[in-house]
Parts: structure tokens; C-alpha cells; sequence
């Protein structure tokens, strides 16, 4: 037995299904002779409900390798870039990843596992951890993330914020740079457009994934107002079966009535006949013995 692929399939379940189906898959392969595979399932820990559904977004390829990529932009450009245009791109970035926890929710809905606001909360803290360490981005792209992780969500280091100067001081006379930073110079103009570009593709992203995800919150809830409309139906034509059925045994007995009602019909006409012939044999042998009578 693969422990790497009984953990792909754990960590798919929701939380409250995961202890069951991870001590089964530990007695499975305990049978089947594999020891250390039981060990290893037996060792994996039961993810929060926050780190499920930041999983199931892990899990959207093409939206987590968009995600890394912005991630490893930003962390570049929080050593390069000067306060003002960082303090855009945190704005940006604030987006994203509302967007992503958006998207996040409605996948989690999808799989019927709604999630409160407070839950979407921690979903956002995961992304935004996952922005400023690159050991955090690493573990949550696998889709196995178990927990908020306990590392901080800014990005480490002197923040360039920190460095925008107060209006009333007196700003520095800057350095000239000399002629060896030329080609770091172009660098920068690399990284800040892999920024860009990165930053435009994880927004267009977001923007998407909010748009799916306001159709699959319609979707549901035609998909609602339709089953109640069918569950009405249903009730109707169950009682309608049932008054049927009802008219059908009431039918059933009225035939069966009729029935008896002609056989008694068809032995009455029959005694009927029978005392109209004796009453008529009757008749003759009076007349006859009184016609005897009056010729003596």
C-alpha cells in the first residue's frame, strides 16, 4: 500500500470523515503485511476545517501556480522595490487573496461542506502565509496542510513600509549609484515586470474565480428552489396514488357487489319463471275442473 496516495485520498475528505478513514487504512495495510505504511497512515494528522478548504484550493492547479508565482514575485519585490509601490501591490495582493478565499468557500460548498466566515478568515491567513514563506507555500501546495500555520503573515524582514519617510521630515540626499549597478538595475526591471505580470494574472484570477463562484451560489439556489418544487410534487402525487388507490379498491368492492348483485338477479328471474309456469299449470287444471263441473 502507497501511504502517499491513501494521504492523497484523506486529505480530500472532509474533517469530520478523516480520523475513520485514516484508522481503516491503517488496519488495511497492518493485514496486508505493510507495517511501516501503517505507521506512516497512521501518523497523519486530521486537518482543520480552515486548512481543508485551503487545500481544496491547492488543488485547483492552474489557480495555485499562479498563486506560488505571485508569491515568489512578491517576496522579491519586498527587497527591491521602494514603499510606495509595495504598499500598491499589498493592496493588490489583499484582493487576490480575498478572491481566493472566496473561490475557496464555494469549493468547499461544492463538496457539501459549507463553511462560516470566521473559517474563510483563517482560509485568508493560510494564503497570506503561504505569500511571505516559501516553506509554508511549499507545504501548502502539496494539499496536505493540516493547520493555520504559527509564522507570521507579513513578510519577514524590515517591511519597506516602515521605511516611507513622515512628511514633515527631511528627506535624505539620495546616493548615487555607481556604474557596477547598471546590470543589477536591469535585473530589477525584470523582477518588477515578472511582478506585474504575475500580480495582473493572480487579479484576472481572482476576478474569475469570484464570477464562478457567484454561478455556482445561483446555481445552488435554483438547484434548492428546484428540489423543493420536486419534493412538492412528489407529496402530491403520493397523495394522489394513495387516493387512487383508494378509488380502486372502492371500485374493486362496488364490482364485486354488482357481480353478486346479478347472480342474484339472474336466480330470481329463474324463481321467477319457475312460479309463472306452476302459477299457469295452476291456472289450467282449475279451469279445467271447474269447466267439468258446470257440464253435469
Amino acid at each position: 500500500m502507497d501511504a502517499d496516495d491513501v494521504a492523497e485520498d484523506l486529505y480530500r475528505l472532509p474533517p469530520v470523515q478523516f480520523t475513520a478513514a485514516r484508522n481503516a487504512q491503517a488496519v488495511e495495510a497492518k493485514r496486508a503485511g505493510d507495517a511501516a505504511a501503517a505507521r506512516r497512515i497512521a501518523a497523519f494528522h486530521k486537518p482543520t476545517l480552515a486548512a481543508w478548504v485551503s487545500n481544496l484550493l491547492a488543488r485547483q492547479k492552474e489557480e495555485a501556480g499562479q498563486f506560488l508565482e505571485l508569491a515568489q514575485a512578491l517576496r522579491e519585490a519586498h527587497r527591491t522595490l521602494d514603499p510606495e509601490q509595495f504598499r500598491t501591490l499589498s493592496h493588490q495582493q489583499h484582493v487576490v487573496i480575498a478572491g481566493l478565499a472566496r473561490q475557496a468557500g464555494g469549493l468547499a460548498r461544492q463538496a457539501g461542506q459549507p463553511v462560516s466566515p470566521s473559517v474563510l478568515h483563517e482560509v485568508e491567513q493560510i494564503l497570506h502565509a503561504a505569500l511571505a514563506d516559501p516553506e509554508v507555500a511549499e507545504q501548502w501546495a502539496t494539499g496536505r496542510l493540516t493547520k493555520v500555520p504559527a509564522v507570521s503573515t507579513d513578510f519577514p524582514g524590515t517591511s519597506p513600509l516602515a521605511q516611507v519617510p513622515k512628511k514633515d521630515a527631511r528627506p535624505e540626499k539620495p546616493t548615487p549609484a555607481p556604474a557596477s549597478r547598471k546590470a543589477p538595475d536591469a535585473a530589477e526591471e525584470k523582477r518588477r515586470a515578472r511582478l506585474k505580470e504575475a500580480m495582473k494574472a493572480a487579479t484576472e484570477a481572482a476576478a474569475e474565480a469570484s464570477r464562478c463562484d457567484d454561478e455556482v451560489r445561483r446555481a445552488e439556489e435554483e438547484h434548492e428552489q428546484a428540489t423543493a418544487r420536486r419534493s412538492a410534487a412528489d407529496e402530491r402525487v403520493a397523495l394522489l396514488t394513495a387516493q387512487l388507490g383508494e378509488a380502486e379498491e372502492e371500485r374493486r368492492t362496488a364490482a364485486e357487489a354488482a357481480d353478486e348483485a346479478s347472480v342474484r338477479v339472474r336466480d330470481a328471474a329463474r324463481e321467477q319463471k319457475a312460479a309463472q309456469r306452476k302459477s299457469a299449470r295452476t291456472s289450467q287444471v282449475v279451469e279445467r275442473l271447474s269447466g267439468g263441473d258446470s257440464g253435469r
